[in-house]
């Protein structure tokens, strides 16, 4: 009979382990699209996933130089590029979804924060809508703009890129580009 039980609890550690191995698993950087996609006051205005060669992604600040917009250090990215916007319900800000996002990305396995910056220390706002994002819903106001770029790097290498814009009290946008990285060759 007891040696029925020790087998008993070891099935049950077993299966716990394995449980928690999986949730583990899914709080990758997928979870947080999961996530924002579930958050009942958002709504989709646009997504698309492509695949990238060469994508230019933002590791400073945009600024003029010799009248092109540029980002003051960047980095070049190949893989597969998944783009999520979403408009808050009214009455929801923009920027505490995004402050919530940024603690769930901190908290992913094997994350790393490479920038961030917040109003007009990031740049001009059409331009990370327009050029950066493709997205001109995105353009705001420069003082209510945020972006951050995480490495995420466990099984498998992403970058995650989130921006936040508010238009007016009841226009406010989050962003989100994942990349998952294609293996160097």
């Amino acid at each position: 009979m007891s040696q029925l039980t020790f087998s008993g609890n070891r099935l049950g550690i077993l299966l716990l382990l394995v449980t928690m191995a999986t949730a583990a698993k899914a709080q990758g950087p997928e979870q947080i699209l999961a996530w924002v996609e579930q958050y009942p006051h958002t709504e989709s205005a646009a997504s698309s996933v492509e695949d990238v060669q060469d994508l230019e992604i933002g590791l400073g600040a945009l600024q003029k130089v010799r009248s092109q917009w540029e980002f003051k250090d960047s980095e070049r990215v190949t893989g597969e590029l998944q783009r999520n916007t979403w408009r808050l319900a009214s009455g929801f800000s923009s920027a505490e979804l995004f402050e919530e996002l940024s603690q769930k990305a901190e908290q992913l396995a094997g994350s790393e924060l490479l920038f961030a910056c917040s109003g007009r220390a990031c740049g001009h706002g059409a331009q990370w809508a327009n050029r950066v994002f493709g997205q001109r819903i995105l353009y705001g106001r420069d003082d209510q703009q945020r972006y951050s770029i995480y490495r995420v790097e466990e099984d498998e290498r992403y970058r995650l890129l989130m921006y936040s814009s508010v238009r007016s009290t009841s226009r406010q946008y989050l962003h989100i580009d994942l990349i998952r990285l294609a293996d160097p060759e």
